[in-house]
């Protein structure tokens, strides 16, 4: 059996990668508390009560140990997921999992070195259940070649419950880094592209003005060999919507398009992971809400087997890449 440990509980998407690791099998054998946000440390014990608080230190020494997930603050991810490669341990990380092109780099040479897995957990596609059935749709041709994806990622401020590093994009990485490394992978990952390229980026403060540094709106325009890729994220989803964003994607291929609204219907049907499919057979629409989750399962065997089914290091770099790029070249927007 995979035991894992969880260190840098700094984001609450740690629970989303401790939840799916041991739905797929895996042990979860202990976390450490060292934070930024005590709540998220509450609510880990209250949800595993019966997993041990462990020193940071000892975690990386227990050669039972096989793998480390990592939510720290983004600006920390390279440098505990170095650490851990370097351990012995293979890694899941939150997104961002790098906010630099030097910390992208040292993981690059990380991994060649250590032969461990750096995977990065993008949940707007790998814990989206509408998003692996349209997965699966354009795999079998369902509306042809796909030749652009339209993604879309608003978030809701909750400036309440942020800690401070929310606030400085030094730390977290800035907007496009952030958010819309999500939109990027989606856009390689359903296009198909191995390589892309920024032709355009913006990003902005519209309406934040209490937090000068701060980034509320981003966009970004990709290109690669075959397909384009446009894609919008903002933290500008406001309190009567009933869910923390409306994110969306638009999957346009020859011969037909997929939409997905992953999180809500707005007044329309309840629930989340709605599919649109629309093609020469017709409109149908897919209830994805009992999909099954792969990416949790096929990391393992990779563990187990040291493959890369769940996701390529190259993948996984090229989104980074791409990502760090439109966030460095991005024109400033904001109103004056």
């Amino acid at each position: 059996m995979v035991r894992f440990a969880a260190v840098g509980i700094d984001h609450g998407h740690i629970f989303g990668q401790v939840k799916g690791l041991i739905a797929a099998g895996a042990e979860f054998v202990g976390y450490c508390e060292q934070t930024t946000a005590p709540a998220l440390i509450e609510t880990m014990r209250e949800t595993y009560p019966d997993t041990p608080v462990l020193d940071r230190d000892a975690i990386f020494a227990d050669p039972e140990i096989d793998v480390i997930c990592i939510a720290a603050v983004p600006a920390d991810r390279a440098d505990l997921a170095i650490r851990a490669m370097e351990a012995g341990k293979d890694v899941m990380v939150d997104k961002p999992g790098v906010t630099s092109p030097e910390q992208l780099e040292a993981v690059k040479a990380a991994v060649a070195g250590t032969g461990r897995i750096f995977s990065i957990c993008f949940s707007e596609r790998h814990c989206v259940r509408s998003a692996v059935k349209a997965g699966k749709l354009v795999r079998e041709g369902a509306i042809g070649t796909v030749v652009q994806t339209l993604g879309m990622g608003p978030h809701r401020k909750q400036f309440d419950t942020r800690p401070d590093w929310f606030f400085r994009p030094e730390r977290f990485g800035g907007i496009i880094v952030d958010i819309a490394s999500h939109q990027i992978d989606q856009f390689l990952f359903f296009t198909g592209a191995r390589k892309g390229e920024v032709v355009a980026s913006s990003i902005g403060n519209f309406g934040t003005r209490e937090a000068a540094e701060f980034q509320d709106f981003g966009e970004v325009l990709l290109r690669s060999d075959r397909a384009s890729g446009y894609i919008r994220v903002d933290w500008f989803t406001p309190d009567g919507l009933p869910t923390w964003g409306d994110g969306r994607l638009t999957i346009l291929g020859t011969d037909g398009y997929i939409e997905l609204r992953k999180y809500i219907d707005i007044a329309g049907r309840d629930g989340k992971d709605h599919l649109f499919l629309v093609n020469k057979a017709g409109v149908e629409y897919i209830d994805c809400s009992q999909e099954p989750i792969e990416y949790f399962g096929r990391f393992i065997a990779d563990v187990r087997d040291r493959t890369e089914t769940a996701m390529t290091h190259d993948h996984v770099f090229e989104v980074c890449r791409l990502s760090l790029e439109a966030q460095a070249r991005a024109a400033d927007i904001s109103p004056r």
